[in-house]
């Protein structure tokens, strides 16, 4: 095919070059500005790109241009293309338009350009903006990348609150998405999208202060999610009924809501592998891990906020420096109690064989749920606590009662009941057996039946009646269980 007519020299050595695939360098570094010897008309390329030039048989055709200033609109819309586009150094004045477009690999790295359409777009190559700048969000949505996406080193600037940095729900991407080192301003929507190659934005700034810095809720990842290695959000991270079927790190990661009333991290409803959370400081703002599946769970005190929601949290194995007092304050931080965060935590303990700890774990949930109780019910759980650890700790009821029986022996052994009967034969008095007699509910010696206190030692009398009978009431409820509420 002969070469279209108008061609300025810039363009037609472009042109020229298509069939062989060879790079045409106008320079290594983005032109500042509009330059004659470097300019190339977008319809030039398109033309290429959409069959418009001429291939040849042992070559590899495609447009590769470095250090060019590029006016109008790469528009590949609906059109199905079969060479590789790869701009490097390259300003675009206009966004670039690949919507719905078919295409092998796209690469424009290094660049600088107003944003990027890609609605639609199904790659079978890679879809790179690695190292570019984009004063524009990226537009993805329903785009199929075969070959991974690849933005590592960029910057992406959207700088109206209601738009996107990158937006790109319901994406597909085969092969990685890759955006270590980004800045990106305006925040990430992923929702729904599908990483079959796994996602990794080590080294990202996200900042979308007030907002949601990063959307990944239904999202599904193959591999690793790492969100890590000086990973900082400015914003909302929420990954509500993500599926991670491996690891999802935060190693080393910043989550600042910006505000402390918005979530942090809004991760409930996940499923994941294995959750790493060494942060490399405290989460400011709210957590929330309610309903989710995770495997293992590695965290650090350190990190956990002042509000953290764990209602339904379902976990196999904790790992970490925590202990289990740490333990008891991670899940006594939800601002609304409920019990399976604790029976969760117990029922963990007791499966590695720390079963002492498991019941201080059950004593710290029915403490916790007393502060909630009314004034009668709160007032009975004081008593089944102190007296028996609401059956945790039945052993208290046996040192209450040695105690009460030491008291009962010393008062009536300095002040001898009086006999009820005169004349009567009575059985012989014994201080410690007349006690026993008043805090056992039965009259199991007669003695009680027998002698009769006057005096002060009336009122210790009924005292130790009294406690006999809360004490073998609360001693029952707590062994049998009756009273435990689970």
């Amino acid at each position: 095919m002969s070469e279209p007519p108008g061609l300025t020299p810039a363009e037609r050595r472009v042109w020229h070059a298509f069939p062989t695939g060879a790079e045409i360098v106008f320079g290594d570094e983005r032109p500042t500005g509009p330059d004659p010897d470097r300019t190339v008309r977008a319809h030039v390329i398109n033309q290429l790109l959409l069959g418009g030039g001429e291939t040849r048989d042992g070559f590899v055709s495609a447009v590769r241009i470095r250090g060019a200033y590029v006016i109008g609109h790469i528009d590949l819309s609906g059109g199905s293309v079969r060479h590789e586009l790869r701009l490097r150094f390259c300003r675009l004045v206009e966004k670039p338009l690949l919507i719905n477009c078919r295409t092998s690999a796209v690469r424009m790295t290094d660049c600088l350009l107003p944003g990027l359409d890609a609605g639609g777009l199904h790659a079978d190559g890679t879809l790179s903006l690695s190292r570019s700048v984009l004063e524009g969000g990226i537009q993805m949505p329903r785009a199929q990348l075969l070959g991974g996406f690849g933005m590592n080193d960029a910057v992406v600037t959207e700088s109206e609150p209601e738009r996107w940095a990158v937006f790109s729900g319901g994406m597909t991407v085969e092969n990685g998405f890759f955006a270590r080192n980004a800045t990106l301003t305006g925040g990430v929507r992923l929702v729904g999208a599908r990483m079959n190659g796994g996602l990794f934005m080590e080294g990202s700034t996200l900042s979308n202060p007030g907002r949601i810095a990063l959307d990944g809720e239904n999202m599904v990842v193959q591999d690793a999610a790492e969100l890590s290695k000086g990973f900082h959000s400015q914003g909302t991270v929420r990954l509500r009924n993500a599926r991670i079927n491996g690891t999802l790190s935060f190693d080393s990661a910043v989550l600042d809501s910006t505000d402390p009333d918005r979530m942090a991290l809004h991760g409930s409803h996940m499923v994941v592998d294995e959750l790493l959370m060494n942060l490399a400081e405290p989460i400011k703002g709210r957590l929330s891990l309610s309903y989710s599946r995770i495997d293992v769970l590695m965290d650090r005190p350190r990190i956990w906020p002042e509000e953290i929601y764990l209602d339904g949290l379902v976990y196999q194995t904790l790992r970490g420096p925590a202990t289990p007092k740490d333990r008891l304050r991670w899940v006594s931080r939800d601002p609304q109690f409920h019990l399976q965060p604790y029976e969760q935590l117990a029922s963990w303990y007791h499966g590695i064989g720390h079963d002492d700890v498991a019941r201080r774990v059950q004593l710290a949930k029915l403490r916790a749920r007393r502060r909630r109780l009314g004034p009668v019910e709160r007032a009975w759980s004081v008593v089944l606590d102190w007296t028996v650890g609401f059956g945790y700790r039945p052993w208290l009821a046996f040192a209450w009662f040695a105690a009460l029986v030491g008291v009962g022996t010393g008062v009536f052994s300095a002040d001898h009941p009086h006999p009820i009967k005169e004349n009567v034969e009575l059985p012989h008095f014994h201080a410690l057996v007349y006690s026993l007699d008043l805090l056992i509910p039965l009259d199991s010696f007669g003695l009680q039946n027998s002698y009769d206190p006057t005096g002060w030692t009336r009122w210790v009398a009924y005292a130790l009646i009294s406690s006999g009978w809360v004490l073998a009431t609360a001693l029952i409820a707590g062994v049998t269980r009756v009273l435990r509420p689970e």
